[in-house]
């Protein structure tokens, strides 16, 4: 059993999901969440205060995987970026599908659970859009961060339905939600790619 400081972060989380999976989110307790990642309840106190702080420390772990693996400057249209940044935040969900599917069933009847997701989804979703290169900062984050999110949802349901290797039908879903918030953006002249600074240096030639 671990009982050192430096119990990993990927551990708790995969004990966390199991616990999920196995009983539903009213049935995730921090004695069953430190037994699955074999370590104490001691131990676990000390990290975190309820199972709420999992699921913060979930959701910072797959925005930081995301933007890890982000190159600056790497191109492509701004909806190309979008793309590929959801997939990637979508890979880092498989390794804990059956937890995740479970906890998107139980917060449909939970508000309250729902009132807590609601804010995290739309702080993601800046991130998400920062690994993109798009600003997320007032005013143009006020609506690119809940129309991603709008998006994101909306890719997440196909994701549950697509138990492909490829997650081709996922990717479909993904192109459709894209087409749809690119064509209520335009509705509304709102501007879907960031400008270039006028006093931006030309390229070298």
């Amino acid at each position: 059993m671990d009982t050192s400081p430096d119990l990993t972060e990927s551990k708790l989380i995969a004990g966390f999901w199991q616990v999920v999976a196995l009983r539903g989110w009213h049935g995730v307790t921090m004695a069953r969440v430190a037994a699955e990642a074999g370590t104490t309840l001691a131990t676990l106190r000390g990290r975190f205060a309820t199972p709420l702080d999992l699921l913060r420390l979930h959701g910072r772990m797959a925005d930081q995987a995301v933007l890890a693996g982000t190159i600056a400057g790497q191109g492509g249209t701004s909806r190309d970026r979008i793309f590929d940044v959801l997939m990637r935040r979508l890979d880092t969900m498989q390794p804990h599908r059956a937890g995740i599917e479970r906890l998107l069933d139980d917060v449909r009847r939970d508000p309250f659970l729902a009132l807590f997701l609601g804010p995290r989804i739309l702080g993601s979703m800046g991130w998400m859009l920062e690994a993109a290169e798009l600003d997320s900062s007032f005013p143009a984050g006020a609506w690119r961060a809940p129309g991603l999110a709008v998006v994101w949802l909306a890719t997440v349901r196909a994701w549950r339905a697509d138990d492909s290797p490829d997650l081709g039908s996922t990717m479909a879903a993904l192109d459709r939600a894209l087409d749809r918030a690119e064509g209520v953006a335009r509705s509304l002249r709102l501007p879907i790619a960031d400008a270039e600074p006028e006093d931006a240096a030309p390229p070298p030639s």
